[in-house]
């Protein structure tokens, strides 16, 4: 079955080359496009984007592992710090030292093993190793001081994200964090010092400037309020609070994803379209993504916009409308920027990066913003404080038999790093 798909993408994407190409032709040297190619090219493009719900699961697993990542790093970074402090001030033995550093081993390949084979496939032993070096982690000590206290970061909940993946795309790009207050605070560097050069017995002054602030995020609500009929409830074929339950959490989701990616911050999370501070690259072309020449060098003068830094973890986020407009695409060379990566079992890939269809990104048009790009991860902050949560009233709507279903959420988040990300503007 899996030979099957590739070699259908892989002939597909190689007819759809050659038949674009054809049109291409055409259209240059006709000035009109021949209605069978265009009609067969449109058949191709229907046979790739079947494949985008596959694709799409492959891409929020692959960012999913890289957010993944990061954080264990943190947390064997943490462990060996405070490993060298006790070192450092005589709190133990050599043995103990050395228990120590095979513990933070033992942990690291439960980390690995559980990011191959999923935390609960893991045996007894390495899900105590890694349950031990969260409490531990949990426990450390966080000082109020300006000059490092604030970087002691936040618990970070990973069943939270893993439980609602599927159901909104935007959580697979960004960072997600639970909380249990109405707002989060995340370490800010406000400042940075300067190293100075010296003589070999020069003056040696302080290199002052470095500093921290909080930057805080707060928490919105979201509700839905349902009047249904008991008799409704009581005669139905179907389970109808199941079923009011489950229109809800998928509303609650397009609401999030809408105000993740366009939302203005006031009484919703501010999307990352909105945010003040990310830059914008100009396509070439007032109306489309294409540049003058129909190539995608404003889409590539995008992408490497972007710092250096941000690039490792970075993905494309755009609409299915979007990325059929991508597919067609060349670079300078006449090569196609869109790749299909099934046959490497990787996902699908824009210049060498994953992408996230986001349904919530604009169309391609006169002064619109239709793709995003950067390490979303780094510049955007979401945070859980209510999961969905039911209040059924049968009381208050009895006189007219009716009972009422209230439904309610609460989260909050914002760019918290907008130099991570950068958006194209169709504009000449």
């Amino acid at each position: 079955m899996a030979d099957s798909a590739i070699e259908k993408v892989m002939t597909a994407f190689e007819e759809f080359k050659s038949t674009n190409d054809a049109a291409l032709a055409e259209l240059k040297k006709k000035g009109v496009n021949d209605p069978i190619v265009t009609e067969k090219l449109g058949k191709i493009e229907a046979t790739l984007a079947s494949f985008e719900d596959a694709n799409q699961k492959a891409t929020a697993a692959l960012l999913e592992a890289k957010k993944a990542a990061e954080e264990e790093k943190k947390h064997v970074d943490e462990l060996e710090e405070k490993l060298n402090r006790l070192s450092l001030v005589g709190a133990g033995s050599a043995d103990k030292v050395a228990e120590r550093k095979a513990a933070v081993n033992k942990w690291a390949r439960a980390v690995v093993d559980a990011g191959i084979r999923g935390l609960s496939s893991l045996p007894g032993e390495q899900r105590k190793s890694i349950e031990e070096a969260e409490a531990e982690y949990k426990a450390m000590s966080v000082g109020n001081d300006t000059t490092g206290g604030y970087l002691a970061p936040m618990e970070y909940v990973r069943e939270i994200i893993k439980g609602v993946t599927e159901i909104s795309p935007v959580r697979s790009l960004v960072r997600v964090r639970s909380t249990a207050s109405k707002a989060i605070q995340i370490p800010k560097r406000t400042g940075q010092f300067a190293a100075q050069w010296v003589a070999e017995q020069g003056t040696r002054s302080e290199t002052d400037g470095l500093r921290y602030g909080m930057w805080e995020i707060p928490t919105h609500e979201l509700y839905a309020l349902i009047d249904i009929s008991e008799q409704n409830l009581e005669d139905s074929a179907f389970d109808m609070e199941s079923e009011i339950r489950g229109e809800a959490a998928e509303q609650f989701s397009l609401a999030e994803g809408t105000a993740v990616v366009t939302g203005n911050g006031v009484g919703k999370p501010e999307g990352w379209m909105s945010a003040s501070g990310v830059g914008e690259t100009n396509s070439g072309s007032a109306t489309t993504i294409a540049d003058a020449d129909g190539q995608a060098n404003g889409l590539l003068t995008l992408k490497h916009a972007i710092e250096t830094a941000y690039t490792r973890n970075a993905a494309w986020a755009l609409n299915r409308t979007t990325l059929g407009s991508v597919r067609r695409l060349k670079d300078a060379q006449k090569n196609y920027i869109w790749m299909p990566g099934i046959a490497l079992g990787k996902p699908n890939t824009i210049d060498g990066d994953p992408y996230v269809e986001v349904p919530d990104m604009p169309s391609e048009g006169a002064g619109t913003y239709p793709i995003a790009y950067g390490d979303f991860a780094k510049a955007y902050t979401l945070v859980d404080r209510i999961q969905m949560s039911m209040l059924r009233d049968p009381y208050t709507q009895a006189t007219s038999g009716n009972i009422r279903f209230l439904f309610r959420r609460r989260l909050g988040g914002q760019v918290v790093l907008a130099e991570a990300i950068r958006k194209l503007k169709c504009a000449a």
